[in-house]
């Protein structure tokens, strides 16, 4: 972690321009202009701000719900969502296949928002096909595969419109897709048919198609799993997972990566050991390193990684609770430079945040490095106001 330093102030430096909406529903006003290339989605251009609008913002938190900022955690209902919120003041929920729907059709997650004293991250795993967590509510969608051997980029485009505005209308603020994950695995695998091909520049075209359409309602984006699942050696709920070496990965599983790296989509780093890459047994998700070849540039000239870094689930996968406690595993993964651990209940929400304020206390997280993610976090979700 010697870079650390030099990575935050190269992060807060950024974020200090980053008054802009990064991709969520609750989003305030900025002056941001777009480029765009043939590859790749609209990049936002942020114009300077003052520092004193970071430094207002980080103002009105104290230490632990700067670290509870950092959280995203799974709920069970409207009551577990709104008493986890207004308690700890955590920055994002996770809605799951467990969770009692009236959360969402009901219009139950408007008293859950009013509970947040910034706009609250709303976060849903919706891909599609066998990974649809509202599919009753919106309808079903075909798997990422089928869509890409029977739609048109422009074609999944359309439909993406008409779903994103769907969970935007039930209070869904990010999804936590696209699947970018390349891979030729049998379609019930662990990604197999998630994965829209085995050809890295087919699954940029389609997912450049999704975060478009995504970003156009208002509803944020997260691509999934870096630095890439798609040949992994099993499943990581169910166990450690190894990838091919890093050198085998840079012309095909991290291309997506490289290629949507500026789309304004947020970053899942999955639970994969990385040989050349990541120290054994210490997956992607909580690896220094892992991080960090993500924020410096992900090789070949792939620029560097400046919105948010999210965990794969810290809290139910067994590739993570196999080898540590959901409170250790979310201190390593901020200290290894995430933005926000996910895990998918409230229940060691305190216990999590008891550790946490220790870790700043004894310098093991730096306090610097806290306040980057917090701000890099509103930035992405629109809360930064405007200066």
């Amino acid at each position: 972690m010697r870079k650390t330093p030099l990575l935050v102030l190269t992060v807060l430096a950024a974020v200090a321009t980053a008054c802009s909406n990064g991709g969520s529903t609750e989003s305030a006003s900025s002056s941001t202009t777009t480029t765009t290339d043939a590859t790749t989605a609209a990049i936002p251009v942020t114009s300077s701000a003052p520092p004193d609008c970071n430094a207002g913002y980080l103002a009105q938190f104290t230490t632990r719900q700067k670290l509870a900022q950092l959280l995203t955690v799974g709920v069970t209902g409207a009551a577990d969502a709104t008493n986890v919120v207004r308690n700890e003041q955590i920055g994002g929920i996770f809605v799951g296949g467990w969770t009692d729907q009236a959360l969402l059709a009901s219009g139950q997650i408007a008293q859950v928002k009013q509970a947040a004293k910034v706009p609250l991250m709303v976060t849903i795993d919706e891909e599609g096909g066998r990974v649809s967590r509202v599919r009753d509510l919106i309808g079903a969608a075909p798997s990422a595969r089928e869509t890409a051997q029977t739609m048109s980029t422009e074609q999944f485009y359309d439909a993406t419109l008409t779903r994103g505005r769907a969970l935007k209308d039930l209070g869904v603020t990010v999804d936590f897709a696209p699947d970018v994950d390349v891979s030729s695995q049998p379609d019930d695998s662990v990604i197999g048919d998630r994965s829209f091909s085995d050809d890295p520049e087919v699954v940029t075209r389609y997912a450049d198609a999704y975060i478009r359409a995504m970003r156009e309602v208002g509803v944020g984006t997260v691509m999934k799993h870096f630095p890439g699942h798609g040949s992994g050696s099993g499943d990581s709920h169910t166990g450690a997972v190894r990838t091919p070496p890093l050198d085998q990965m840079q012309n095909v599983d991290l291309v997506p990566f490289r290629n949507l790296i500026g789309s304004g989509a947020a970053v899942m780093v999955g639970h994969l050991d990385v040989p050349g890459l990541t120290t054994p047994n210490v997956p992607a998700s909580i690896s220094p390193e892992a991080m960090r070849l993500l924020r410096e540039g992900t090789g070949y000239g792939a620029a560097p990684f400046q919105g948010p870094i999210f965990t794969d689930d810290l809290g139910g996968m067994a590739a993570i609770t196999s080898r540590m406690s959901i409170a250790d595993a979310v201190e390593a993964a901020l200290v290894a430079g995430a933005d926000s651990a996910l895990w998918i209940t409230t229940d060691a929400v305190s216990q999590v945040l008891d550790r946490l304020e220790q870790a700043v206390s004894s310098g093991r997280l730096p306090m610097a490095q806290v306040d980057a993610s917090v701000l890099r976090l509103a930035a992405y979700k629109g809360a930064l106001p405007r200066c």
